[in-house]
């Protein structure tokens, strides 16, 4: 026999050793959970042959970058877009180049036409989110950021440039919209998460409220339009949130002429018609922005939400709606024809996890919405659509409570029925006005209620606790329980609820305390019945559990330990360092109790382990966020869209 060659030897030890490592590994790769098909982002352009397109982008990890021949329907583009899960808007330079605002704060462009995508970096340092774009001219284009509330300009001779000079409004962290008025040179930008009206010179930086104080309660400015018009009397068209009206602002009398309810996002102009185009409550209107919208004319039915319109060279009005439909409309026959563009799904992040009832893994996917289960037994995934973003989920007996943005919902699944979400399963209990996310959700069926702790609505302070009466079916609010701060853990401890708070609220608003409290909340009376401070200077106290017949949570990386008779603070013991507090805090540990004894949780993207006894920290992996443990003992936890089991 001839003897093998050392390198081939060498290969084959490595081979060897790599398959003993993978058949001992604790660690096993679930793969994406969800995949969506979320469009947002829209344009309708023609490339340099002249042929008409309509380019839009799926959500992911990463976005894609899609296009379709708006004759033909057919998929001609599809790239991805490196690091950025979405896009909200895109833009065409007067030059031609598509640009498309990433998700990640990156300015990505791209010629119609062409098969290849260039991404132009980071826009503006500290700024890790870009909303709307809108063309300037002579090639340039002009895009929102957040958190800094900044306009940038971009030219391919000039780069970014910071034309608003810093914050367009102090404090605030959104530009939201963006507008050109080609006449005058000036921008229009809507801010929030307190709403702002800027017109803003980008060759001076000079900024000016033209928001009526009237509106100023309101969240965001969240979409603009220019409409032209006669003698200089061109309009803005800005949408305010939260509510659904549309101001129909004159930039020449500098006057709001009228309130618009239920128009949609995008609209279009018609110079020929001299009407603007635009869709509500699924229907298609037109009608005269000199004149009352109550002439408004019903023009479809039941065509969607339109995320881009174009006027085609057929002299047919083009719009593609948010459920990918490519609709046609023929003004003169007042007919239109729908064809379902084919979206490629990508999968998109795990936003929240939990053991079902049936032992299944419960997850639900970020911004899309939509959830899974994944069967340990059978390694089957299984898809349940129909729900939007999930931020906590609890078991009880055999249904599953879920806590849903936005707007502060919650719903109810019977899992011994089929999921059916026209038929109510699951079944809405109802929304709280002025609440947006529950992360912390408890169920308690030996007292027959179920516990929401929630984040307030956008730019707001003071959350709530969310007391849902199972056998009434009835909820009940007791909200700023702890002033100027929301709910993020609770637990249960006899006739107590004991909750952790955050000093963060709604995005948008900064933290006007500096400390995270525990309190008890008195399950008979309803009334909160101790508060401390665990752990001095912590801005959150994300997880709460029993051990030992103590309560224990962590804030800001260290592990306090608190008695519940004494009501007061045992221990307190820092296990990592953990990042100062940025625009908001809301969810980061998740603790678990193991059929081992053991401890193990999540936080600042590691897994790790404590000792119950000694309270000795041990890092297990890195790249690992939210955390449940089955009852066989295997814990499960996410690596952005995938679904990682770890084995003790």
């Amino acid at each position: 026999m001839k003897k093998l060659p050392i390198k081939l030897l060498l290969l084959l030890l490595s081979l060897t050793q790599i398959a003993i490592a993978q058949s001992d590994a604790k660690f096993t790769n679930h793969g994406p959970q969800l995949g969506a098909t979320m469009i947002q982002g829209s344009i309708f352009v023609s490339d340099d042959k002249g042929t008409e397109l309509v380019y839009t982008v799926v959500r992911g990890e990463p976005a894609h970058l899609l296009a379709y021949n708006v004759k033909t329907k057919k998929l001609v583009l599809d790239e991805p877009l490196p690091k950025a899960d979405g896009v909200w808007d895109m833009a065409q330079a007067s030059d031609g180049y598509l640009y498309i605002p990433g998700a990640n704060g990156s300015l990505f462009r791209h010629k119609p036409g062409a098969k290849k995508v260039e991404n132009l970096g980071t826009v503006l340092p500290g700024e890790t989110y870009l909303w709307n774009l809108t063309a300037g001219k002579n090639g340039e284009v002009f895009g929102a950021t957040y958190p800094g509330c900044r306009v940038f300009r971009y030219h391919s001779k000039d780069g970014f440039t910071d034309v608003g000079k810093g914050a367009l409004v102090e404090g605030e962290n959104y530009v939201r919209s963006l507008a050109y008025h080609k006449d005058t040179g000036l921008l229009y930008a809507g801010v929030g998460s307190h709403a702002h009206l800027i017109e803003l010179n980008p060759s001076t930086g000079e900024k000016k409220e033209i928001l009526p104080a009237k509106y100023q309660d309101k969240e965001f400015v969240y979409s603009l339009e220019i409409v032209t018009g006669k003698d200089g009397n061109d309009r803005l068209l800005a949408l305010l949130t939260a509510g659904n009206t549309t101001l129909v602002y004159n930039l020449k009398t500098k006057k709001v002429e009228q309130e618009i309810s239920d128009m949609d996002m995008k609209s279009v102009y018609s110079s020929a018609a001299k009407e603007v185009f635009y869709t509500g409550k699924t229907n298609l209107y037109s009608f005269d922005p000199t004149k009352s919208v109550s002439t408004a004319k019903l023009l479809g039915e039941n065509v969607g939400s339109a995320n881009a319109f174009k006027w085609g060279k057929d002299q047919h009005l083009y719009f593609l709606t948010a459920s990918a439909n490519l609709v046609r409309y023929n003004p003169k026959t007042k007919k239109h024809n729908s064809t379902k563009l084919q979206i490629p799904p990508q999968p998109i992040p795990i936003n929240a996890i939990m053991v079902g009832p049936d032992q299944k893994i419960w997850t639900g996917g970020y911004l899309a919405g939509g959830h899974a289960t994944y069967d340990p037994l059978t390694n089957k995934k299984t898809k349940y659509l129909g729900l939007d973003q999930t931020e906590g989920m609890a078991v009880y007996g055999d249904q599953i409570y879920f806590g849903i943005y936005p707007k502060g919902r919650f719903y109810v699944y019977n899992t011994k029925q089929a999921w059916n979400v026209a038929q109510n399963n699951p079944r809405k209990l109802g929304e709280i006005e002025g609440q947006s996310r529950a992360f912390a959700v408890l169920s308690l069926p030996e007292k027959q209620k179920v516990f929401f702790g929630t984040i307030p609505e956008y730019g707001k302070l003071g959350g709530a606790l969310i007391v849902y009466d199972v056998v009434k079916d009835e909820l009940k609010t007791y909200e700023n329980i702890i002033p100027n701060q929301a709910i993020t853990s609770l637990i249960n401890d006899k006739d107590l609820v004991i909750a952790g708070t955050t000093v963060s609220g709604g995005l948008g608003v900064k933290a006007a305390t500096k400390e995270a409290v525990l309190f008890g909340w008195d399950i008979i009376k309803n009334t909160k019945t101790f508060s401390v401070v665990p752990v001095p200077g912590a801005a959150a106290i994300t997880n709460l559990i029993k051990v030992n017949g103590h309560i224990w949570g962590i804030a800001d990386g260290n592990l306090f330990v608190f008695d519940t008779v004494d009501q007061k603070v045992i221990s307190v013991k820092k296990l990592y360092d953990y990042p100062p507090l940025g625009s908001h805090i809301w969810r980061s540990a998740f603790l678990v109790k193991h059929p081992n004894g053991q401890i193990f949780g999540s936080d600042n993207n590691l897994l790790f382990k404590i000792d119950p006894k000694t309270l000795n920290y041990t890092e297990i992996a890195k790249d690992a966020a939210l955390l449940v443990v089955d009852e066989k003992g295997t814990l499960y936890f996410k690596r952005k869209t995938e679904l990682w089991s770890y084995q003790p």
